[in-house]
């Protein structure tokens, strides 16, 4: 009985001090903000493991950083369909969309449908993991290397859970991609010649947990059952990654909440809703600059600064909504969120060089 009690009382001084104890199955997991990127607990979180289908959030990423037209249409070669594993059901022959691609990999995890946007978009397989490990170097992954655009096995197909998280993170910036990510079926239309056909989500913590947005499922014998998973609840975010784990589904369940619970939503009160900045060759001397909201979640308790990156003065005109400066909020160091100072339509007035100068030279001496 004491031995409980001193167990209870350990967890309690834990969570009391910022460091919560998860208890999870997974060889490897993390959870993050996902508005700013900071990790709000991690287990092995940069151990290079295997990830399976869920490498298809990398491959998704690819094909809609890389497809003008979603709607528009390919004809299936046999080395695109000629696959194993998981499929959405393409045949040599078929015609199909890239919004049905992208929906086939992110539902039914269709490796031929991997395969396919691999070839449609890169011109062969090889050429494609190209783009993704290119991808993965722009976004400073250091433990993160694509050999299949499927997840299948491969030596040198690795990740980690935070790189994961990562990538998770850039892709559900992309409307199109949360949309797929949240979907818990879709009905397309494909074949040869086409006809509807209903595809379900494999990610059953979407029927499972009100706040989930997505991700994706993944598994092999070598990797284990892997998960990555988002949520969204009053105004906080959080993605959750779990990486050979038995027990994923109630493992996210219970990382998703305590993510949660961890972050609470900024309170900017309002610090830089204007700036006023001076005008040259304007009909006013100066213009307001309206920044935005900063919407964004913050660890419990996080100390953050704020920092306004703003002209000396404008030339006129300005244009209406333009972008002038910026408000900069940073927390240890970092920046964790960025708003967009926008202005009103400037009048433009004639005005010679020298006055110009002038005015200029009045600006400089004032601040």
């Amino acid at each position: 009985m004491k031995k409980v009690f001193c167990v209870i009382l350990v967890i309690s001084a834990l969570f009391a001090a910022g460091c919560p104890v998860y208890a999870v199955s997974a060889k490897a997991a993390v959870v993050i903000n996902g508005d700013t990127g900071d990790i709000l607990y991690s287990n092995n979180a940069d151990v290079r493991l295997p990830m399976a289908s869920t490498t298809k959030i990398m491959t998704a990423l690819i094909l809609l950083e890389n497809c003008a037209d979603l709607d528009g249409e390919i004809v299936t070669a046999k080395e695109m369909v000629t696959v194993e594993g998981s499929s959405m059901g393409l045949l040599e022959g078929d015609r199909v969309s890239y919004r049905a691609l992208l929906y086939g990999m992110m539902l039914a995890s269709g490796n031929d449908a991997a395969n396919t946007v691999a070839i449609a978009i890169g011109g062969s397989v090889e050429k494609f993991v190209g783009m993704m490990n290119a991808k993965a170097a722009e976004l400073n992954l250091k433990s993160t290397h694509f050999v299949t655009p499927s997840g299948l096995d491969a030596e040198g197909h690795y990740t980690t859970a935070y790189e994961l998280a990562l990538i998770t993170r850039e892709a559900l910036k992309n409307p199109d991609f949360a949309l797929a990510a949240a979907a818990k079926s879709a009905t397309l239309c494909y074949g040869n010649p086409p006809y509807r056909r209903t595809l379900t989500n494999h990610n059953r913590l979407l029927f499972m947990y009100d706040d989930v947005i997505g991700v994706k499922t993944g598994f092999t014998k070598k990797s284990g059952r892997c998960l990555v998973s988002a949520a969204k609840k009053d105004g906080k975010y959080v993605i959750a990654v779990t990486l050979n784990d038995g027990d994923d589904w109630a493992d996210h369940r219970f990382l998703l909440d305590a993510g949660l619970g961890a972050i609470e939503v900024y309170d900017y009160k309002q610090e830089s809703k204007t700036l006023s900045i001076p005008v040259i060759g304007g009909e006013f001397e100066a213009v307001e600059g309206v920044a935005g909201a900063a919407g964004f979640s913050i660890t419990k308790g996080q100390d953050v600064k704020i920092a306004v990156c703003a002209p000396r003065f404008l030339y006129a005109p300005v244009e209406e909504n333009a972008v002038v400066a910026s408000i900069e909020y940073y927390g240890a160091g970092r920046l964790l969120y960025k708003s967009n100072v926008t202005v009103k339509r400037v009048g433009e007035k004639k005005i010679s060089k020298l006055n110009l100068f002038f005015e200029i030279f009045k600006i400089i001496l004032g601040s």
